[in-house]
């Protein structure tokens, strides 16, 4: 159950996040942070995060849902977690990052909380229709 929950999971997260960086968000953050921003991607330090994240984000959420049978546990720890994590890296940049800028940090705040909240009932109501 573990590995299919975290297929789903990861699937479901990547493809929510890439329209949001690659379409919603693209110039906003080009706009607040573009003179920070590398020119090309490290994609290896950026799967690293999308794998830690999801195994979290199923260990502490999704497997509890299942197993409690609860959309509203995937959704209310869904967002915390999202909001722990978010909040980890955006109040250490805004800490110790030279200009880094506010609007970043509410942002991706409230981001952070509705992607995992999302991903993780998504990810709930999957491994329910199939059975999980």
């Amino acid at each position: 159950m573990l590995i299919k929950l975290y297929a789903i999971a990861l699937s479901v997260f990547f493809a929510i996040d890439m329209l949001w960086l690659g379409l919603v968000a693209r110039n906003f953050y080009r706009s607040q942070i573009g003179h920070l921003m590398k020119p090309d991607v490290n994609w290896a330090a950026a799967i690293i995060f999308y794998l830690i994240f999801i195994g979290g984000l199923v260990i502490f959420v999704i497997v509890p849902a299942v197993e409690k049978g609860s959309w509203t546990h995937a959704m209310l720890f869904g967002s915390l977690f999202g909001l722990v994590c978010y909040a980890t890296y955006d109040l250490t940049n805004l800490a110790v990052a030279k200009d880094w800028p506010l609007l970043v940090t509410i942002v991706d705040l409230i981001w952070g909380t509705v992607l995992a909240a999302t991903v993780s009932i998504i990810t709930y109501m999957i491994a329910l229709k199939i059975g999980l």
